[in-house]
């Protein structure tokens, strides 16, 4: 009875001393942890340099071929987060779906269509997913090469344009 008994009180100390060591050990802090910026995030004077110098571009595209237009041609488009969002979300299940693996996003440069003789068609920017098809290869290291457009994707458009539509940095 006597072994029972130290057994039973044994396991409830072993309870006890689990519970206070694992409440112990949580981070109980409620500050969000600090996220690392990816690769290629700018400063806002890089940015600013990078428009500045696109001006003489955009100044011979608008020139030559928006020199009637009420606006001038677009310098940048904007998208909603929840619309970004949903696109991954849609991509991603697009590409598991046609058997490949989303693994970015392109952006290309694009210009509707010209549907009247008043205004050329502007320029727009694109989302084109990317990523690779999947393969079973047989090792768990082999390179299945990415970052190929996945052309049986759809694309996200359709951003909205600047105010106006040739407006510099910042907006």
């Amino acid at each position: 009875m006597k072994k029972i008994a130290s057994l039973i009180l044994g396991i409830i100390l072993g309870i006890l001393a689990m519970y206070f060591y694992y409440n112990n050990n949580q981070d109980m802090s409620t500050e969000q942890p600090t996220i690392k910026p990816p690769p290629g995030v700018i400063t806002p004077e890089e940015i600013m340099t990078l428009d500045q110098a696109y001006n003489e571009r955009y100044q011979i595209i608008n020139d030559s071929l928006f020199k009637d237009s009420k606006t001038g041609d677009n310098r940048s488009s904007w998208y909603k987060l929840e619309d970004i969002e949903a696109y991954l979300a849609y991509a991603k299940q697009q590409a598991m779906e046609n058997g490949n693996t989303l693994d970015g996003l392109r952006l290309y440069l694009g210009a509707y269509p010209d549907n009247s003789t008043e205004e050329p068609g502007l320029t727009t920017l694109f989302f084109v997913p990317t990523g690779y098809a999947n393969k079973s290869e047989g090792s768990f290291f082999s390179m299945q090469g990415g970052s190929d457009d996945l052309k049986k994707s759809d694309g996200l458009n359709i951003g909205g344009t600047g105010h106006p539509p040739s407006a510099n940095y910042p907006q």
